[in-house]
């Protein structure tokens, strides 16, 4: 029984061919690549823009929910008040809070600043 020897011929392809294949193989996979990293950020994209107007449409009804304790504060202060006395304390408490809130802030906006100049 004789062997066939095994042919390890290469094809004749001279190197620029070869360069030429490297080449527009790696060309290819470039603009798949490219292809899809324009993909993942369309996706992030929907995202981020889906995330916003949850947000948006979350921060809308907290204001509404804070508008209507707010009334509801002035409604069931009317009776031992009046309405304009109501108001004015419901307004006035209001105006207080939010004072305070934003003395808070600004006092975190500088620590802030402290941490960042040191």
């Amino acid at each position: 029984m004789t062997q066939e020897p095994i042919q390890t011929e290469m094809p004749d392809e001279s190197v620029r061919e070869v360069f030429s294949r490297l080449y527009a193989d790696g060309r290819a996979y470039a603009e798949a690549e490219v292809e899809r990293q324009k993909l993942r950020a369309g996706i992030v994209a929907a995202g981020v823009r889906n995330a916003a107007i949850f947000a948006a449409v979350a921060v809308v009804l907290l204001f509404a929910a804070l508008v209507a304790c707010l009334i509801g504060v002035i409604i069931a202060l009317t009776p031992d008040l009046g309405a304009g006395w109501a108001t004015a304390a419901v307004a006035g408490g209001s105006l207080a809070i939010a004072l305070l809130l934003l003395l808070i802030a600004k006092g975190q906006m500088s620590q802030i600043k402290r941490a960042v100049k040191s």
